[in-house]
């Protein structure tokens, strides 16, 4: 324990210490320039729905199919399609909205696994980012609905920051669609139970911030019937 107290200690000496700060301080103008060029290049890119899901999510897989004709249905209602950019889920996405002659877009992140850009993006709408925050802030802010297909810890991050920023009145609503009813409904169930049931940590109406539902036919429908309902139109 004495070793691992000492290396740490020198580790972190003084000098190291305000080499870190330093280094924190000019990151600040990378993340700017992420920003920057986030908001202008998707600002011209018009009305989209977001497509989440796994990235190990293999072509022969249902839900790939579900979300390349989810994608697809989108184009043909005049939607572009948003994706993480990268193989799985992502890709499908992006294969939907090219065969539906859409909007095809990628932000993509920079991983030491997994991540890479996918062939289905249009070549102007690829954008690379090193900050999961900033590319999440341009998932929410140029998206008319999540549309959320099963996957891991990354899919039910963005579900979930999504849910609580349009809790909080931090965003205007926007249809969520959880895609997959056997995958999502230990999830929901655990949320109505526990969350709300046992310890009241949520409100009754906080569930009707999301609709699960089980094929394409079903998610497109719900974007529409939300527009509808609300009286709104895309935000572009």
């Amino acid at each position: 324990m004495m070793e691992k107290d000492d290396r740490i200690k020198r580790k972190f000496t003084p000098r190291s210490w305000n080499e870190l700060k330093s280094n924190d301080s000019w990151s600040i103008f990378k993340i700017l320039s992420e920003f920057v060029e986030g908001y202008e290049r998707m600002a011209a890119i018009g009305p989209c729905v977001s497509i989440f899901g796994s990235a190990r999510t293999k072509p022969d897989n249902k839900y790939y199919s579900t979300a390349k004709e989810i994608a697809f249905k989108l184009t043909q209602k005049g939607y572009g399609v948003i994706t993480g950019g990268g193989p799985g889920i992502m890709e499908a996405g992006n294969i939907g909205a090219k065969d539906g002659q859409g909007a095809s877009v990628g932000l993509n992140i920079k991983l030491p696994f997994e991540q890479y850009p996918n062939p289905y993006i249009d070549y102007d709408k690829s954008i690379n980012f090193d900050y999961f925050f900033v590319r999440k802030v341009m998932f929410v802010k140029y998206s008319q609905g999540f549309v959320v297909m099963p996957g891991g810890f990354g899919t039910l991050d963005e579900f979930f920051e999504a849910l609580t920023l349009i809790q909080t009145y931090k965003i205007g609503r926007f249809p969520i669609i959880l895609v997959g009813k056997s995958f999502w409904e230990g999830l929901v169930d655990w949320i109505r139970k526990t969350i709300l049931e046992e310890e009241n940590n949520i409100n009754e109406e906080d569930m009707m911030l999301f609709s699960v539902v089980d094929t394409a036919e079903e998610a497109v429908e719900e974007i529409d019937k939300f527009y509808s309902q609300y009286l709104l139109k895309p935000n572009f």
